[in-house]
Parts: C-alpha cells; structure tokens; sequence
C-alpha cells in the first residue's frame, strides 16, 4: 500500500497518530492541572488557618505578658480599664474577637459589650494550667480559630485568661482573595500546556504524515516484510559510521552471522576498500569490491534530509556467478579469437601452397604444406592431451593464439598434465585466465624474448599451477599490496573481465582462498606465480 493510499484511507476516519497523541496529552495536562489546583486550594486553606493561629497565638501571649492586663484583673474593674484596650488592638490586629475573662469564665471584654459578665464559651483548661494552645470552636459568634493563654501574675499564679480568634467567615475571606491567582496559575498552566501539546501535534502530524497508529504499525510490518524479501543486500549507515539496519540478503553477502545493528563499519570483519567505502559515505555507483569468497556489485548514496548528513544508503549485488560466467565466456572468445587466428595464418599458407603448385613445383609445396600442419598441430595436440578440462584446453589455445599476435610465445610444460580435479571450470578459468593475462602484458614490458610459461600437474591430491613469465617482475615492497582491488602496476589496462584495473589478481586471490589454496609470488625479475589447489575438495561458499 503506497503512502497515497494510506493518506486517503486516513480521510475515510481513522484518526491520525498526532490527533491521538493531542487529545491524550489535552487530557493528561487537564488532569494534572486540576489536580495541582486542588492540591493548591487546600494547601492555601492549611497555610491561611496557620497564619490565622499563628497570629492569633502571638496576640494571646502579647496581651498575657501585658502589664497592664495583670494589674486590671486584680483592680477593683477589670472592663473598664481592658475593654477600650483590648479592642483597640483588635481593631489595629484584624482578629474576630479578644476576651479576656476570668479564671471562673467571667468575661471582663467582649466585641459584643451585651456578652460582658456573661461565661466565656470555650475549652479553658490547659490555661489554667499555665498552656497556651490553640482550637475551632464555635462560639458566640460562630465557628472560629482561637487561641486561648494564661495571664500570669508575679508569684505564677494564673489570675485571668486571654483569648483571641478569627472566625470561619474572615478565613474563607483570606482563602478568596487567594482563589484568582491560584486560578490564573492555574489556567496559565493550562494554555501553555495546550499550545505545547498542538505544537507538538503538529511536528508529529508532518513527521508521521498524518498517519494513525494502525497505519504505522501497518507500514512497519510491510517495511519489515520488503526488507528481508528483496534479492539485493541493503545496508543503512548513519553519520558515525554505524550500522542502523541490514537485511538477511546482506548479512549473507558479507558473511556476517550475527546482527551487525549499531556495529561500526570498522568492526564487521570486511576488506579493507569496501570498510573504507562505508566509512568514506561517498556516492559510489556499481563499484566492484571483492571479499573473501564473493565478487559485490556496491552501490552508495548519501541521503542528506534538510542538507544534513545522515549517513549512507548502501546496495549489494552478488558478482560472484556472473564473474564466473564471464570468465568462461573470456576462455571462449579467447577460443574464438585463436580459430581466427589460425583461418587467417592457414588461408596464408594455402595460398602459399597454391602457388607454390600453380609454379609447378609440387615437393616444395608439399613439404611446406605438411611442416606447417604439423607445426600448427603441435601445441593443440600437447593442450589436449594434457589437460582433460575442456573449459581449461580451450582457455589455454586461446591465449596461446593471443600471445602470439601480440609477439608473445606461451610455451605449455611437457610435463602438463590435469585431468578431472573437481575444481569448477569457471574458477580454473579465472585463476589460469588472469594469471596468463598478467604474464603477457608483464612479459610485453620486459625485453626479448617474450615469453610466458605454463605448467600444471597434480601431486599428492593437490593441483599445482605455475605461471612464469621473462617481464621485470614484482618488486618485493609490492608483495603486501599485490592482491588488493583496485591496485596495479599498470598505466592502463583493464581486467580480462570487463570489471576495472587492478581486479585480477583480486579474484586469483579470492578462488584460491575459496577453495583452501595457496598462493605464492617469487619477486625479482620474471615474475613466477605458484597456486596450490586440494583436488576433489569442495569451494566454501557463503
């Protein structure tokens, strides 16, 4: 299902993932503030009643400690002198009420003066006892925070008792004029809240393009399902050269038997070119890499979203078959280029012939017609009977004739002889194939005599291959570089596949390793190349 098809699925109701994640984080915010209201509401109702005792207990013991107070209740009229000073600093303090009464409850002031004289309405006893305590009690003028002392005189007996309060009603006052900030706060966490949930709705919505859940979840089943279906390796690299996802068919191209996810690059065991290409991020268009058993076809790109660099985009393709194919196919236009050769030089030599009768001298021409067809016999018949794989003869007749044009004498050992190793056809021909090609141009840039020398026999259940040729040879400081892709001592040459300079000596390498060889190289002057091969032991494939 394309993204078109999911967008227009979205608009026949399914509700996007944005839209969700809005209404939900909506709720969430709603919850927690009104829950932080609450919880303020009635944090602010504990803190206005502390105050209230608060203040209503330092009232109580500045009265208690009051001069004035303990000579007015042993005077002859405690109201007169401690009504007008009582309610003054209850005026000047804002409390309900003060009372300053008598041990026995006598009231000596009171806000209302109808209740002076009357008994106070109240606990007393803790007073009595010298304690200054605080309580809600509802008295005359209804419920009231009050806090209630001893008024000592100076032998520390307690002759009155004071108390001063702050009703219900003042309070709730007090928490009302607290209610619009707790509110404010309140709705001001609400609209920040809600814009930063729509804000974050709308990043979400274009980053998920309006999708639902279903359709994400939809669209990953259907990721997965393409990733590990497809025939081409893929490998996603980030900016620190990491990897962040892989497909089966490209943990089977590199070989790799464990999830390589969040791996650097450097730590999966790949040749160096290839882990310098992945490292490098670079655009790379059907790049040939070699590795320890395959021939990939490497495709690169960087993805940059928004002109940032975001690691790479890597394809595989597996080259092995096809290179094998293609070496094969070598061995026969290189056949094909032999036998024409060959017509050309023998439609020379008849004419020869011809001519030699036409002058009437039948002997010469019969004797030079039949040293050249055993001159030309020769090297076929020597091919053929010393090598049983026909694949191997024809590559050999080929660059036999290929040498020759180019003035180079491919001389094959007496000693020759391979018949059924059990090795594939198409690694013979890329081993021997490339090894001759390398020979003839190395022996073309040496001095003359050109030649090339070919040997190969079978020996304690090993096939031996040596390649020798009369060029300047490889200096030993090349020796550690000889096998890697893409190096090479020539200016401009191409491999025999068509696949780019500096891969033949690669793919000798890999057939070899592939099939549990060796590979050796005697450096100095006339190269000489040694390929050991168990016979009848099959390739490692991976």
């Amino acid at each position: 299902m394309t993204l078109a098809a999911f967008l227009a699925h979205r608009r026949r109701g399914d509700a996007s993932l944005a839209r969700r994640l809005l209404l939900l984080q909506a709720l969430v915010v709603a919850v927690v503030v009104l829950t932080a209201t609450a919880v303020a509401y009635l944090d602010a109702r504990q803190a206005v009643r502390a105050a209230a005792e608060e203040e209503t207990t330092g009232i109580v013991e500045s009265i208690a400690d009051s001069p004035l107070v303990v000579d007015a209740v042993t005077g002859p009229d405690p109201t007169a002198v401690l009504q007008p000073y009582v309610e003054a600093v209850r005026a000047d303090t804002g409390t309900s009420f003060i009372t300053v009464l008598a041990p026995d409850r006598t009231r000596y002031t009171h806000p209302d003066p109808r209740e002076i004289g009357r008994p106070f309405i109240g606990s007393i006893a803790p007073a009595l006892e010298g304690e200054t305590f605080t309580e809600t009690y509802t008295g005359t003028l209804g419920p009231s925070v009050r806090a209630t002392g001893p008024v000592v005189d100076a032998d520390g007996d307690v002759v009155a008792v004071v108390s001063a309060g702050v009703t219900v009603e003042v309070i709730g006052e007090d928490l009302a004029a607290a209610v619009p900030g707790i509110v404010g706060t309140a709705a001001a966490t609400l609209a920040v809240g809600g814009l930063g949930s729509w804000a974050l709705s709308r990043r979400l919505r274009r980053q998920t393009h309006g999708l639902s859940p279903a359709q994400l979840a939809r669209m990953v089943d259907y990721h997965h399902a393409v990733l590990h279906a497809v025939r081409e390796g893929l490998l996603l690299v980030d900016d620190e050269q990491r990897v962040q996802l892989v497909n089966d068919e490209a943990r089977r191209l590199l070989g790799l038997d464990d999830d390589p996810t969040g791996r650097h690059v450097g730590e999966l065991g790949l040749p160096p070119e290839l882990t310098a290409a992945l490292t490098q991020q670079r655009t790379a268009v059907d790049e040939v890499h070699v590795t320890g058993t395959r021939v990939l076809v490497v495709n690169q790109a960087p993805p940059r979203p928004g002109g940032r660099s975001a690691g790479a985009v890597v394809t595989l393709r597996d080259h092995t078959d096809l290179q094998a194919l293609t070496g094969e196919l070598d061995s026969v236009r290189s056949f094909a280029e032999s036998l024409r050769a060959q017509a050309h030089e023998a439609a020379n030599r008849l004419h020869t012939t011809v001519s030699l009768v036409e002058l009437g001298r039948t002997q010469e021409a019969i004797d030079f017609a039949t040293a050249q067809l055993a001159s030309a016999q020769q090297l076929t018949d020597r091919v053929v009977d010393a090598v049983g794989d026909p694949v191997l003869s024809a590559l050999l007749l080929g660059k036999a004739a290929t040498a020759h044009e180019r003035g180079v004498l491919l001389e094959v050992d007496p000693a020759t002889a391979v018949g059924e190793t059990g090795i594939p056809g198409g690694d013979l021909v890329t081993i021997v194939g490339n090894l001759l090609d390398n020979a003839i141009d190395a022996a073309l840039a040496g001095e003359p005599p050109r030649e090339v020398q070919f040997a190969a026999e079978v020996d304690g259940g090993r096939l031996q291959i040596r390649v020798e040729d009369t060029g300047p040879g490889v200096r030993e400081e090349d020796l550690p570089r000889l096998f890697e892709r893409g190096w090479s001592t020539k200016e401009t040459t191409a491999a025999p596949t068509g696949l780019g300079r500096g891969l033949g000596l690669a793919l000798v390498a890999q057939a070899v390793a592939r099939h549990g060889g060796t590979l050796t190289v005697r450096p100095g002057p006339g190269a000489l190349f040694t390929v050991t091969l168990p016979v009848g032991v099959p390739a490692v494939s991976r």
